[in-house]
């Protein structure tokens, strides 16, 4: 819900820039006239290119609480015009001291909501990581829909647990023999293009991403694009520790792409003599029984 109640805030705030930009580029005589400095239709044009900009970048940018703070920035710029403003004699004094008044309100409201917003971008974690499969897209994606298959190229993953319709119980191992949990839901199923999902209240770790298939140029299969938000225990110090022990998602996401790549293309995972083998030891091929005979890939 937390989650959800900021993209809304940041949508609220982005679509209000941008609204206010249009009407600034598209009548700016008029706004100008409204707010009493009718001389200054050109800079009101400027205004609204910016306002447009920083909605854009609220809609788009993965730190919403980073983008809030560019409006905070541009409404110090309005009030600054505004109350230079006051000091010419061309301008109305009564329709300029409410679009003051205004204008300070909004930045209050700007500042509040950037605090919101970038409370919980501080800590937050961004990992994208692209491989391509050469296999079809459709096969991939099959594959990918299949929770039973994680366990195949996560090694991570305890276990996997259906809850609900779209609803999954995570268990996945921590760093210091530890593990955490959390109930997930997909949030955007499309058939041959993107499964996106986040955790639900109560995780161990708030965590979120998708996973988008797209035909690889060349007809070489399909490239498959996935990107993981999550507010790691302990912030960026926490991060850094779990990444020295080779226990950040980040670097797991990478080996498990790896890992979907190999049982994908040769139906196994390709487990390399030092993988197997403890210490010091001569270099030999792995015993017969250390493949799992159940883990080839069927259609």
């Amino acid at each position: 819900m937390w989650n959800q109640g900021r993209s809304r805030l940041a949508r609220g705030l982005g679509w209000f820039s941008i609204g206010l930009g249009l009407v600034e580029i598209v009548a700016p005589g008029r706004t100008a006239r409204w707010i009493g400095v009718p001389k200054s239709r050109n800079l009101l044009r400027f205004f609204g290119m910016r306002e447009i900009a920083s909605g854009v970048i609220l809609l788009l940018h993965h730190k919403p609480g980073e983008a809030a703070w560019l409006r905070v920035a541009g409404d110090a710029v309005d009030l600054s015009f505004l109350g230079a403003s006051h000091l010419s004699r061309s301008t109305d004094k009564y329709r300029l001291g409410i679009a003051t008044a205004t204008v300070g309100a909004v930045t209050a409201l700007d500042i509040t909501s950037a605090l919101v917003l970038s409370h919980r971008d501080r800590g937050r974690i961004v990992r994208t990581h692209t491989i391509t499969i050469n296999r079809p897209v459709e096969d991939v994606y099959r594959f990918w829909s299949n929770f039973e298959n994680f366990s195949r190229f996560m090694s991570h993953v305890e276990s996997i647990r259906i809850t609900g319709e779209k609803r999954s119980h995570w268990t996945v191992r921590a760093p210091a023999g530890r593990t955490v949990e959390w109930e997930a839901e997909i949030t955007e199923d499309r058939e041959n293009e993107k499964i996106a999902w986040r955790s639900l209240k109560g995780a161990d770790i708030d965590n979120s991403g998708q996973v988008e298939f797209f035909p690889a140029p060349g007809g070489r299969g399909t490239e498959v694009r996935v990107r993981i938000e999550y507010y790691p225990p302990g912030g960026a110090l926490g991060a850094a520790l779990a990444g020295l022990l080779g226990e950040e998602p980040g670097t797991q996401l990478k080996g498990d792409l790896y890992r979907l790549k190999q049982v994908m293309e040769t139906g196994e995972v390709v487990h390399s003599d030092a993988s197997i083998h403890m210490g010091l030891h001569p270099a030999s091929p792995p015993p017969e029984s250390f493949w799992n005979p159940q883990s080839r890939y069927t259609h």
